[in-house]
């Protein structure tokens, strides 16, 4: 109103005095100059409008059907595929024309639409209801029909993710409740890595329906070739027995194991009769040599530690015996208290100093000083063998080489002292230190147990003996779990572990894949300073069982390189990577197997009762396959299922209103030509 009133005083200034004008002339000029002064009013004092809008939201109506092979697998008597197809697709057509529709098909994954070719190879329901959650947050979802047998072998139950959709389900019950005849290995447990020549057990898990009275064979091939039968009889219709199979690791790498049951007659499915297993076989087995002047009880202590490890392969030579050994034979030497003031084994020494073996060191009271500083350069020790001191020790919590667990390290800072050499000690390198030395109550910056690698070779230290009474220790102390066996173990594993110096590598991401996963080969390149680069292109050549090839290069990532080869059929394959660096070819060679899934064959009897709770959970209803045209008349007839308003309420800037200014543009322009026309400046 004020815009206008000043609109109209302006009109009345302009033109209250202009007699000279035609009448009506002069009114339409003053009704031009009002509007106009009024329409920039409103733009300075007005520069917001409210605008408010209603939207409407048809409900929505979402169909989960599921696409597993369970689901075509097994069918009920009188069950019509294509007449359950064509009903299925008509109450889709019929819901379009009401309601807003979206279609998935699921199985081991999640798209759009209907797909009735039964193929997917697992069945989760869980993953389609997240996505559902994810998508349609928020929106007006009136119901979801979900179109199963209930088999879901992947997720766990999709029971706990219902509410959050608020919606009613409405499932269709496919599939048979009908126990069928049938035999199947269920589960096979076994440890997915075992040591060369050892024994290994796996339990073979067998279930049988409707099968009372017959009898099976259980067969166990390695690679192909059987190494265990035996028979098993059937008691029960409902039978369920495990079976333990005892195996033997004989050949190294990754093993395929295949347990089998013989087909009984009118089996409703022999697919769930085997089960393949895959398992790793490793020569973790060490040759490590304990060599001495003379016995000591810290033999003993460090004997029994390492015995209680079937991965390592324990001798202790002392004295004379040591000229008879063959250094190269063994993976890590314990030199204890060698250089020794009596000079035993000098011969042996002078081997080992030239052969490139793992060497842990331990200077007690009869070590010969001098000679130890000649037999490596690495550390020098600065005293002498008449002066022996007390030394305790303590952990360094700086140390990261194994694991040293802050119950363990406070145990270490209880134990007796050693008894070590008087000195000072000097590390040409890079130590790394996990004990420290105290002398009384003062922790010195003295190394006590430490570590180095030079060019590849590794060397442990001990400055001290006595580790027997760190043993008394413990039992005093009645610890059930022994910190010096594992002070020792941890010691020994990391000096006796190879470090692998290859300049090429390629590597699957793991060593089995299931058929529905993509297959990924990671690769690495070092230059001659061992640091990884990216340049050259890295081709691989991956073959299967039957010799077929497939070619591929490597993409590269930030440092190294990686092949997703996508899902390729089940088998066992071989691959060959190659590049060049510096002119000289680099192949890295390796093996994968890709498992054959048979998840949807390990059970056959519909679960319908999870079907009815998920409705009834949700105020919705189950339907079988022959009426669930019905569905359209009881979603019509849900209340809840109604289209929303939406009222949306929003402020604009009146400088959005272009239309504004072509209007004042037009009454200037008007103003202008009809003041012209007439004489008027």
């Amino acid at each position: 109103m004020g815009c206008l009133l000043l609109g109209l005083l302006f009109a009345y200034v302009s033109y209250g005095k202009t007699a000279h004008l035609e009448r009506k002339l002069r009114i339409g000029l003053a009704a031009l100059r009002a509007a106009l002064v009024a329409l920039i009013c409103g733009l300075l004092f007005f520069p917001l409008v409210k605008r408010v809008s209603y939207n409407l939201e048809k409900p929505l109506i979402i169909i989960g059907q599921d696409n597993s092979l369970s689901v075509g697998h097994i069918q009920p008597a009188g069950f019509n595929k294509r007449q359950y197809e064509k009903d299925l697709q008509a109450l889709a057509d019929k819901l379009s024309a009401k309601y807003e529709l979206k279609i998935y098909h699921f199985s081991d994954s999640i798209k759009a639409g209907f797909d009735f070719s039964n193929k997917g190879k697992l069945s989760n329901a869980t993953v389609l209801f997240n996505r559902l959650n994810d998508e349609y947050l928020n929106r007006n979802i009136g119901a979801v029909i979900l179109a199963s047998d209930g088999i879901f072998n992947r997720g766990g139950s999709p029971l706990y993710d219902l509410n959050k959709l608020k919606a009613p389900v409405y499932t269709i019950a496919l599939g048979d409740t009908i126990p069928k005849r049938d035999l199947m290995v269920a589960n096979v447990n076994h440890n997915n890595l075992v040591y060369l020549n050892n024994e290994f057990t796996i339990e073979v898990q067998v279930e049988a329906f409707e099968s009372k009275g017959e009898e099976t064979k259980l067969t166990v091939s390695e690679n192909g070739k059987m190494v265990q039968e035996s028979k098993l009889q059937i008691g029960s219709n409902a039978f369920a027995k495990t079976v333990p199979v005892k195996l033997k690791a004989s050949k190294m790498g990754l093993q395929k194991y295949t347990v089998q049951l013989s087909p009984l007659s009118n089996e409703v499915s022999e697919k769930n009769n085997a089960q393949s297993i895959f398992v790793e076989v490793i020569d973790a087995r060490q040759k490590v040599l304990i060599a001495a002047g003379a016995a000591h009880p810290d033999i003993a202590t460090i004997k029994q530690a390492i015995s209680g490890n079937k991965n390592y392969d324990l001798k202790v030579a002392l004295g004379e015996e040591l000229n008879a050994v063959n250094v190269t034979d063994y993976g890590l030497i314990i030199l204890y208290q060698l250089p020794d003031v009596q000079n035993h084994g000098a011969s042996f020494l002078v081997r080992l100093q030239q052969a490139n073996i793992p060497v842990w060191y331990i200077l007690g009271a009869q070590s010969d000083v001098s000679k130890f500083n000649q037999l490596q350069k690495s550390v020098s020790f600065n005293g002498s063998n008449s002066t022996i001191q007390e030394a305790f020790s303590y952990s360094n919590p700086d140390f990261t080489t194994f694991d040293i667990d802050a119950a363990s390290a406070k145990h270490i800072d209880d134990f007796d002292p050693l008894l070590a050499p008087f000195g000072k000690i000097t590390i040409n390198g890079n130590g790394l230190i996990a004990l420290n030395q105290r002398i009384g109550k003062i922790k010195t910056p003295s190394a006590q147990l430490f570590f180095l690698n030079e060019n590849g070779k590794k060397a442990g230290y001990l400055i001290g003996e006595g580790l027997w009474r760190w043993k008394l220790s413990e039992s005093k102390d009645g610890l059930t779990s022994s910190v010096v066996n594992g002070l020792i173990s941890k010691t020994v594993q990391y000096l006796s572990v190879k470090d692998d110096k290859r300049k090429f590598k390629a590597y699957p991401a793991k060593n089995t894949f299931d058929e529905n996963e993509n297959v990924l080969i990671n690769a690495v390149l070092y230059n001659d300073s061992y640091v990884a680069i990216n340049t050259p292109d890295v081709n691989i050549q991956i073959k299967n069982q039957e010799g077929k090839l497939y070619n591929f290069l490597f993409s590269r990532t930030e440092s190294a390189y990686q092949l997703d080869a996508g899902m390729l059929p089940a088998g066992n394959y071989t691959f060959s990577a190659s590049t060049s660096l510096g002119g000289k070819k680099q192949i890295a060679q390796g093996a994968f197997y890709v498992n054959a899934m048979i998840a949807e064959y390990q059970q056959t009897i519909a679960n319908h009762q999870l079907l009815n709770n998920m409705s009834v959970q949700t105020n919705g209803k189950m339907y079988m396959p022959q009426n669930l045209l019905n569905i359209l008349t009881d979603i019509s007839k849900n209340e809840d299922i109604k289209t929303l308003s939406y009222e949306d309420r929003r402020y604009e800037e009146l400088i959005n209103f272009k239309w504004l200014f072509a209007m004042i543009i037009l009454l200037l322009s008007l103003e202008w030509f009809f003041r012209k026309r007439n004489g008027e400046i």
